[in-house]
């Protein structure tokens, strides 16, 4: 393989160079990124475990956490490891088929963890708003279907976009400045029209992104209204409790989408490593760091963790 290949040659094989700013000190980057994908498996393992094994965390909305740190699980293994070994021994070099099942599977889960955060709307709206029918809504049928339904919507998206983008013509560079394969760093390669593959990727964003946070939202809007204007005093301060947890990780999860499009719309006035830094913060930060707010702010699973830790410690102990 060579890199800055140009002509009428369309480009099979890539360079991933995230961070090659930083020149012969890009393999320090390693650790810091190791610790937090180390983090992350941890983490999301530990709270995996503790939901399937505790028959008390078999509810509705333990079952959507658990769900979401299966889904965080697959995310950062999506591309983690891959990056992790190019910053230590400099494997930059990545197919054309691999960068797109690659960008395939980073969308796919990105976007079904999407679809659970909605689910887990609907669930606290259909508990606080309309309880007597929670049974009748929220079942395993039903959520059975959504999540078939959010699976299929996901998957036949983006097999159209990794379609659309190994359709083109990459003859301008085979250079990625990124650490993984990303939509709009391959399509910014490509020497023909890429207007459909722009205009497929605005869509997606609407029929995904937007369609799900809208839905969030005006869930949202109509549990305050139920809370404020229609329960009492301790029933309301009950109900504002169980969306807590939720709400913390929506808004989190509003900041990371708000400051990594920024940072695209604003492109050219970052610098490329700190551009790089902001995609991956954006995938990486909620899979560490969503599984401690669920662990810790959801008081069943906190008690189950520190009632599981207790016990580990014990028979430790008493061998």
């Amino acid at each position: 393989m060579q890199r800055y290949q140009g002509g009428n040659i369309s480009h099979s094989e890539f360079f991933l160079i995230g961070f090659s700013g930083l020149k012969e000190h890009r393999w320090l980057l390693f650790f810091p990124f190791f610790l937090m994908f180390a983090l992350s498996v941890v983490a999301n393992s530990i709270l995996i475990f503790v939901i399937k094994t505790q028959r008390s965390l078999h509810s509705p909305m333990c079952v959507l956490i658990g769900a979401t740190s299966v889904v965080n699980l697959f995310l950062t293994m999506s591309f983690m490891p891959r990056m992790l070994l190019s910053f230590l021994f400099n494997w930059d070099g990545i197919s054309l088929t691999g960068c797109l099942t690659q960008m395939f599977f980073i969308n796919f889960t990105g976007s079904f963890q999407s679809s659970i955060l909605l689910l887990m709307a609907i669930d606290r709206y259909v508990a606080i708003c309309i309880p007597l029918h929670y049974s009748d809504y929220i079942n395993t049928p039903n959520c059975f279907k959504f999540v078939i339904a959010s699976l299929l919507r996901s998957a036949i998206f983006f097999v159209v976009v990794a379609f659309l983008d190994g359709s083109l013509s990459y003859c301008n560079s085979n250079i990625i400045d990124h650490c993984f394969c990303e939509h709009m760093a391959l399509v910014g390669l490509a020497c023909g029209s890429t207007l459909i593959n722009n205009i497929f990727g605005l869509l997606i964003i609407f029929l995904i992104t937007v369609f799900d946070w809208v839905c969030v939202f005006i869930s949202y809007v109509k549990i305050f209204i139920s809370v404020f204007f229609k329960a009492s005093g301790k029933s309301s301060r009950k109900a504002i409790h169980t969306c807590t947890t939720h709400i913390i990780v929506l808004f989190l999860n509003y900041i990371y989408v708000m400051v990594a499009l920024l940072s695209y719309r604003i492109g050219n006035s970052l610098s490329p490593n700190i551009r790089v830094l902001i995609s991956i913060m954006y995938l990486l930060f909620p899979s560490c760091f969503h599984p401690i707010i669920y662990g810790f702010k959801t008081k069943d699973i906190r008690e189950q963790i520190l009632k599981a830790f207790k016990s580990v410690r014990n028979n430790q102990v008493s061998v």
